[in-house]
Protein backbone atom coordinates (compact mmCIF):
# COMPACT_ATOMS: atom_id res chain seq x y z
CA UNK A 1 0.00 0.00 0.00
CA UNK A 2 1.27 3.33 -0.84
CA UNK A 3 1.46 5.45 2.20
CA UNK A 4 2.55 8.56 0.46
CA UNK A 5 0.50 11.79 1.15
CA UNK A 6 -2.45 11.78 -1.45
CA UNK A 7 -4.50 14.15 -2.00
CA UNK A 8 -17.32 29.89 -9.81
CA UNK A 9 -19.45 33.04 -8.36
CA UNK A 10 -22.52 31.90 -10.07
CA UNK A 11 -25.24 34.62 -10.52
CA UNK A 12 -28.27 34.15 -8.16
CA UNK A 13 -30.82 31.56 -9.49
CA UNK A 14 -34.37 33.05 -10.09
CA UNK A 15 -37.36 31.22 -10.43
CA UNK A 16 -38.90 32.56 -13.38
CA UNK A 17 -42.21 34.08 -12.70
CA UNK A 18 -44.96 32.83 -15.50
CA UNK A 19 -45.89 35.22 -18.11
CA UNK A 20 -49.22 37.07 -17.40
CA UNK A 21 -52.34 35.81 -19.57
CA UNK A 22 -53.72 38.63 -21.66
CA UNK A 23 -57.10 36.85 -23.14
CA UNK A 24 -60.36 38.45 -22.18
CA UNK A 25 -63.65 36.77 -22.27
CA UNK A 26 -65.98 37.50 -25.20
CA UNK A 27 -68.04 38.71 -22.89
CA UNK A 28 -65.46 41.56 -22.00
CA UNK A 29 -64.99 40.01 -18.46
CA UNK A 30 -61.45 40.23 -17.60
CA UNK A 31 -59.75 36.65 -16.85
CA UNK A 32 -57.76 36.89 -13.61
CA UNK A 33 -54.47 36.35 -14.20
CA UNK A 34 -52.27 33.41 -13.01
CA UNK A 35 -51.17 33.46 -9.64
CA UNK A 36 -47.73 34.34 -9.46
CA UNK A 37 -45.20 32.11 -7.95
CA UNK A 38 -43.17 33.49 -5.05
CA UNK A 39 -39.89 34.27 -6.28
CA UNK A 40 -37.33 32.06 -4.47
CA UNK A 41 -33.58 33.49 -4.62
CA UNK A 42 -30.79 31.09 -4.04
CA UNK A 43 -27.48 32.75 -2.78
CA UNK A 44 -23.72 31.89 -2.17
CA UNK A 45 -22.66 31.42 1.56
CA UNK A 46 -19.37 33.58 1.65
CA UNK A 47 -16.56 31.34 1.50
CA UNK A 48 -18.43 28.59 -0.69
CA UNK A 49 -17.85 27.86 -3.62
CA UNK A 50 -21.30 27.43 -6.37
CA UNK A 51 -22.90 23.79 -6.38
CA UNK A 52 -21.32 23.57 -9.72
CA UNK A 53 -18.18 24.88 -11.60
CA UNK A 54 -15.80 24.04 -13.71
CA UNK A 55 -11.89 24.16 -13.97
CA UNK A 56 -9.54 24.82 -16.85
CA UNK A 57 -5.86 23.95 -15.96
CA UNK A 58 -3.63 25.18 -18.87
CA UNK A 59 -0.68 22.73 -18.55
CA UNK A 60 2.30 21.33 -20.36
CA UNK A 61 0.51 19.38 -22.18
CA UNK A 62 -2.79 21.02 -22.56
CA UNK A 63 -5.92 21.95 -21.24
CA UNK A 64 -6.92 19.75 -18.24
CA UNK A 65 -11.01 20.41 -17.96
CA UNK A 66 -12.69 19.29 -14.56
CA UNK A 67 -16.14 19.38 -13.50
CA UNK A 68 -16.60 20.24 -9.93
CA UNK A 69 -19.82 18.90 -7.93
CA UNK A 70 -19.81 20.55 -4.34
CA UNK A 71 -22.36 17.78 -3.40
CA UNK A 72 -19.86 15.12 -3.78
CA UNK A 73 -17.57 16.45 -1.15
CA UNK A 74 -18.54 20.09 0.15
CA UNK A 75 -15.26 21.24 1.93
CA UNK A 76 -12.80 20.07 -0.86
CA UNK A 77 -14.86 21.93 -3.54
CA UNK A 78 -14.69 25.01 -1.65
CA UNK A 79 -10.67 24.66 -1.37
CA UNK A 80 -10.90 24.04 -5.22
CA UNK A 81 -12.40 26.82 -5.50
CA UNK A 82 -10.81 28.86 -3.34
CA UNK A 83 -7.01 28.03 -4.61
CA UNK A 84 -8.20 28.16 -8.05
CA UNK A 85 -9.58 32.07 -7.47
CA UNK A 86 -6.03 33.06 -5.45
CA UNK A 87 -4.07 31.69 -8.58
CA UNK A 88 -2.50 29.04 -6.46
CA UNK A 89 -1.72 26.69 -9.32
CA UNK A 90 0.40 28.94 -11.28
CA UNK A 91 3.53 26.93 -12.47
CA UNK A 92 2.55 23.95 -10.22
CA UNK A 93 4.71 20.65 -10.98
CA UNK A 94 2.92 17.07 -11.54
CA UNK A 95 5.44 15.56 -8.86
CA UNK A 96 4.33 12.43 -8.95
CA UNK A 97 2.59 10.51 -11.26
CA UNK A 98 2.25 6.91 -11.63
CA UNK A 99 1.24 4.92 -14.76
CA UNK A 100 -1.74 2.90 -13.59
CA UNK A 101 -2.65 4.63 -10.43
CA UNK A 102 -2.91 8.72 -10.56
CA UNK A 103 -1.17 11.88 -11.05
CA UNK A 104 -0.44 14.11 -7.99
CA UNK A 105 -0.11 17.88 -7.94
CA UNK A 106 -0.55 20.77 -5.67
CA UNK A 107 2.81 21.39 -3.76
CA UNK A 108 4.05 25.21 -4.81
CA UNK A 109 7.12 26.10 -6.35
CA UNK A 110 7.20 28.85 -4.02
CA UNK A 111 8.71 27.67 -0.18
CA UNK A 112 6.75 30.87 0.97
CA UNK A 113 2.99 29.77 -0.34
CA UNK A 114 3.87 26.06 0.82
CA UNK A 115 4.33 27.56 4.48
CA UNK A 116 1.34 29.83 4.38
CA UNK A 117 -0.75 27.12 2.94
CA UNK A 118 0.44 23.58 5.04
CA UNK A 119 -1.05 25.03 8.35
CA UNK A 120 -4.65 25.85 6.34
CA UNK A 121 -5.86 22.45 6.64
CA UNK A 122 -9.59 21.80 6.01
CA UNK A 123 -12.00 19.19 7.72
CA UNK A 124 -12.47 15.71 5.83
CA UNK A 125 -15.76 15.22 3.46
CA UNK A 126 -17.37 11.91 3.23
CA UNK A 127 -16.44 9.97 -0.03
CA UNK A 128 -19.98 10.20 -1.68
CA UNK A 129 -18.36 9.69 -5.48
CA UNK A 130 -15.87 7.00 -5.88
CA UNK A 131 -12.24 7.50 -6.97
CA UNK A 132 -12.95 6.05 -10.39
CA UNK A 133 -11.18 6.76 -13.51
CA UNK A 134 -11.17 10.54 -14.13
CA UNK A 135 -12.00 11.56 -10.58
CA UNK A 136 -10.30 14.88 -9.03
CA UNK A 137 -9.54 14.35 -5.17
CA UNK A 138 -8.03 15.84 -2.67
CA UNK A 139 -4.40 14.02 -1.13
CA UNK A 140 -4.67 13.81 2.67
CA UNK A 141 -2.14 12.08 5.18
CA UNK A 142 -4.81 11.88 7.67
CA UNK A 143 -7.69 13.00 9.66
CA UNK A 144 -8.49 16.45 8.57
CA UNK A 145 -5.64 17.29 6.65
CA UNK A 146 -6.19 17.87 3.41
CA UNK A 147 -4.42 21.57 1.72
CA UNK A 148 -3.58 21.89 -1.58
CA UNK A 149 -2.27 18.74 -2.82
CA UNK A 150 -4.62 16.61 -5.14
CA UNK A 151 -4.73 13.70 -7.58
CA UNK A 152 -6.05 12.34 -10.55
CA UNK A 153 -7.15 8.80 -11.12
CA UNK A 154 -6.19 6.84 -14.28
CA UNK A 155 -8.38 4.14 -13.74
CA UNK A 156 -10.86 2.36 -11.05
CA UNK A 157 -9.29 3.43 -7.35
CA UNK A 158 -12.22 2.95 -5.46
CA UNK A 159 -10.29 0.83 -2.57
CA UNK A 160 -9.24 4.96 -1.53
CA UNK A 161 -12.84 5.01 -0.72
CA UNK A 162 -12.84 4.40 2.87
CA UNK A 163 -9.78 5.45 3.55
CA UNK A 164 -10.50 9.62 3.11
CA UNK A 165 -10.33 9.99 -0.03
CA UNK A 166 -13.43 12.23 -1.41
CA UNK A 167 -13.29 12.83 -4.91
CA UNK A 168 -14.75 16.38 -5.91
CA UNK A 169 -14.88 16.63 -9.37
CA UNK A 170 -14.47 14.58 -12.29
CA UNK A 171 -11.77 15.39 -15.83
CA UNK A 172 -13.78 15.78 -19.01
CA UNK A 173 -11.14 14.85 -21.34
CA UNK A 174 -8.28 12.53 -19.84
CA UNK A 175 -5.94 12.95 -22.96
CA UNK A 176 -3.88 15.62 -21.36
CA UNK A 177 -3.67 13.76 -18.14
CA UNK A 178 -2.47 10.45 -19.94
CA UNK A 179 0.52 12.11 -21.26
CA UNK A 180 1.81 13.70 -18.38
CA UNK A 181 5.31 12.04 -17.98
CA UNK A 182 5.42 9.44 -15.40
CA UNK A 183 9.08 8.71 -16.04
CA UNK A 184 10.13 9.21 -12.26
CA UNK A 185 7.78 6.99 -10.88
CA UNK A 186 7.24 7.19 -6.67
CA UNK A 187 8.75 9.77 -4.71
CA UNK A 188 11.66 9.37 -2.26
CA UNK A 189 12.53 7.06 -0.16
CA UNK A 190 10.68 4.57 -1.97
CA UNK A 191 11.70 5.52 -4.97
CA UNK A 192 13.80 7.96 -7.29
CA UNK A 193 11.18 10.78 -7.88
CA UNK A 194 11.11 13.93 -6.09
CA UNK A 195 10.76 14.25 -2.71
CA UNK A 196 7.84 16.00 -0.96
CA UNK A 197 10.12 17.41 1.83
CA UNK A 198 12.39 18.95 -0.30
CA UNK A 199 10.12 20.15 -3.10
CA UNK A 200 7.95 22.18 -0.14
CA UNK A 201 11.49 23.76 1.49
CA UNK A 202 13.01 24.51 -1.77
CA UNK A 203 9.77 24.87 -4.39
CA UNK A 204 10.49 24.50 -8.81
CA UNK A 205 14.47 25.41 -8.04
CA UNK A 206 15.02 21.97 -6.58
CA UNK A 207 12.11 20.28 -9.23
CA UNK A 208 13.98 21.73 -12.41
CA UNK A 209 17.40 20.98 -11.86
CA UNK A 210 16.70 17.55 -10.46
CA UNK A 211 13.63 16.66 -12.95
CA UNK A 212 13.17 18.71 -15.58
CA UNK A 213 10.92 16.54 -17.16
CA UNK A 214 8.25 16.73 -15.23
CA UNK A 215 4.70 18.35 -16.33
CA UNK A 216 3.29 21.68 -15.18
CA UNK A 217 0.13 23.45 -14.30
CA UNK A 218 1.00 26.66 -15.92
CA UNK A 219 -2.18 28.53 -14.52
CA UNK A 220 -5.74 27.85 -13.83
CA UNK A 221 -8.97 29.73 -14.16
CA UNK A 222 -12.56 28.94 -13.37
CA UNK A 223 -14.27 28.53 -16.93
CA UNK A 224 -18.19 27.90 -16.37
Amino acid sequence: MRTAALFILAGALLVGCPKEDAQTKSQGEEVPAPAQKEVTEVTQKEGEAPSQYTVELDTTKGAIVIDVRRDWAPHGADRFYELVQNGYFTDVAFFRVINGFMAQVGISGDPALNVEWRAKRIPDDPAKASNTRGTVTFATSGANSRTTQFFLNFTDNSRLDGMGFAPFGKVKDMAPVEALYDGYGEGAPSGAGPDQGRLQAEGNTYLRASFPKLDYIKSAKIIE
